[in-house]
């Protein structure tokens, strides 16, 4: 044995020198059993067992020496001291009684034991606790409506910003009425009096005007830049004009009055807010116009399918020497236009207005008439014009941009209304139904002027990065990539039949109107012929006339931009025109096949 070893054992001999075993002392048996209830760990009360099956507590044992134990049925916490050990066996099965030094020691050991109770009840306690207590739930997610509360507040903010830029409202207004009714004229007598065109610049029309003998038609030529339409007196295409009063900006469309271009006529309409329509009082001229085939009639009714919501009655050469402000040629032009405009669909107490004027002298136009016109003390035209009711615009809506002129200028540029929602510079935006992606480089106003952003009922030029003119129609509508306008080259419509001359039936083609596109359409069935109540017919009808309200799918060459009308007016009424007439007007009720995707980047 070597001397470490024999160190070792005269250490353990020292320290084991006073222990002595008496078999007879009595198994030392821990304060705690098997039985005991008190240190049961408490479960959750659903799964907790019945006392009786209560779990064994954990004994302490002391195991010095001794050869292992089978393991008993609890699982003890052992301290050991000595060789190593299995599970410690029972205190029934102990070979050997500890001494009473031992007994001090287990005495001290079991005097801890109402400590370690404690522990383990405030342990159970808290597990207890824990299992009972419920967990907390991870924080909520934003619900529906919070998400919607804060999207309507951006909203709000987004167009309160908008407004603030463009804090005047803007409205376009159309010049319609018989050719030689003044239209012209009042435009640029308008254009004058606001000091949009300055005096130099009108003096130098007048002198022109005088040269080529047409002095009295050189306020017109502030609109009618064409040399064509300055030779012949005739305005050919929708002039465009700007101004400012106070109050609002505004946009004159200057329609042509001859029936040979109410194709142009109707583009300037779709675009149009309010319509001023100029009647001539000279003895004859206002028959000649308001006679069956007058375009005073037809524009009459093409506004108001256009879109045209209020209509001013400008009763116009007030001062020619034959009528000389008559009060009576006033009020007969009145009774005879009545009944036929609240016929066309305006309300004569809500939607019209009538008022004397002199387009050339300007009476009546800035200014109110006064000591010329005794029996009428009413506002004049611009006054009128501003007093009109704010219109409702959809400033936040899905964009929609009809297309109405197209060129290139060291770049694509395009023109148009904005319908709906808003621009910016640098915005991406889709050119459908050809679905062509594209972005906003530059936009303009009115007034020529580069502006950062556009709103609902601008009429604005636009230049466009990424697309060729080449690929872009009149007609084609300038919409956001998350909202795409419906194409489609079919749908049903509810027309009404103004004219005709003869039957209709299946298979009648005419050209079709809608907002800023013109196409060639064709009846391809009579689904339901309308009585006066507006009641279906349940058989198909064979065919309709004159006068007649029915019910149509009409089908189209290729793709267009359209809407059902309840859901999208200005892109849901439309006017069918044949041999130069306008022979009905109507709106979309549905859609078919249509075609909604996503564009491709």
């Amino acid at each position: 044995m070597s001397d470490n070893q024999n160190n070792r054992v005269d250490d353990v001999a020292k320290k084991t020198s006073k222990m002595t075993l008496n078999a007879k002392a009595p198994a030392f048996t821990p304060r705690f059993n098997a039985k005991a209830p008190a240190f049961v760990p408490q479960k959750t009360p659903q799964n907790t067992p019945a006392r009786d099956s209560a779990p064994a507590p954990n004994p302490i044992s002391i195991n010095i020496g001794g050869a292992p134990a089978a393991a008993p049925a609890p699982k003890p916490i052992s301290i050991s001291i000595g060789s190593a050990s299995a599970a410690p066996a029972s205190p029934a099965q102990t070979s050997g009684a500890p001494t009473a030094d031992a007994n001090d020691e287990a005495t001290k050991s079991s005097a801890q034991v109402p400590k370690s109770d404690a522990s383990v009840e405030k342990s159970s306690a808290k597990k207890e606790a824990i299992v009972q207590t419920p967990k907390p739930s991870a924080p909520a997610t934003p619900t529906a409506t919070t998400t919607t509360a804060a999207a309507d507040e951006s909203v709000a903010d987004e167009e309160e910003m908008l407004l603030d830029e463009h804090f005047k409202e803007h409205l376009s207004v159309i010049f319609i009425g018989h050719v030689d009714a003044g239209k012209s004229t009042l435009g640029g007598n308008i254009l004058y009096l606001t000091e949009m065109v300055d005096k130099r610049t009108m003096e130098k029309y007048e002198r022109e005007a005088k040269e080529a003998g047409r002095e009295s038609w050189y306020l017109s030529w502030a609109l009618d830049t064409n040399q064509e339409e300055r030779a012949k007196g005739k305005t050919v295409e929708v002039g465009r004009a700007f101004f400012e009063t106070i109050k609002r900006r505004y946009t004159i469309l200057d329609a042509p009055g001859h029936k040979n271009f109410v194709p142009s006529m109707l583009g300037g309409a779709a675009q149009a807010d309010v319509g001023v329509l100029v009647i001539s009082a000279r003895k004859g001229e206002f028959e000649t116009g308001f006679e069956r085939g007058g375009q005073t009639r037809e524009h009459a009714i093409l506004a108001k399918t256009s879109g045209v919501r209020r209509i001013i009655v400008a009763i116009n050469k007030m001062d020619d020497v034959t009528v000389g402000w008559d009060k009576a040629r006033y009020d007969e032009i009145i009774l005879k236009i009545t009944p036929f405009l609240k016929k066309t669909g305006y309300n004569p107490k809500s939607d019209i207005i009538f008022l004397p004027i002199s387009g050339y002298t300007g009476a009546g136009v800035k200014d109110r008439v006064g000591s010329a016109c005794s029996w009428y003390s009413g506002p004049s035209l611009l006054e009128t014009l501003d007093g009109l009711e704010a219109i409702d615009r959809k400033i936040n809506g899905p964009l929609r941009i009809p297309i109405s002129e197209k060129y290139r200028d060291m770049g694509t540029v395009v023109s148009g209304k904005i319908e709906s929602g808003h621009i910016k510079v640098n915005q991406k935006v889709i050119i459908m139904p050809e679905k062509r992606a594209c972005e906003i480089s530059h936009i303009y106003g009115e007034d020529e002027s580069e502006e950062q952003s556009a709103v609902s009922g601008d009429n604005v030029r636009i230049k466009l990065r990424g697309v060729e003119e080449d690929s872009i129609q009149n007609g084609h509508v300038i919409v956001d990539a998350r909202n795409l306008c419906h194409s489609t080259m079919a749908f049903d419509a509810q027309l009404m039949i103004l004219e005709a001359k003869n039957i209709m039936t299946a298979g009648h083609r005419s050209v079709l109107h809608v907002h800023t596109a013109i196409e060639e359409v064709g009846i391809t069935k009579l689904l339901h012929k309308l009585n006066a109540k507006g009641q279906k017919s349940r058989a198909p009808p064979p065919f309709v006339k004159k006068g007649d309200a029915c019910i149509v799918r009409v089908e189209t060459a290729k793709p267009l931009c359209v809407e059902r009308f309840k859901d999208f007016p200005q892109l849901g009424r439309f006017t069918l025109r044949d041999e130069g007439k306008t022979i009905a007007i109507g709106k979309i009720l549905k859609l078919i096949d249509t075609a909604k995707t996503n564009p491709t980047a």
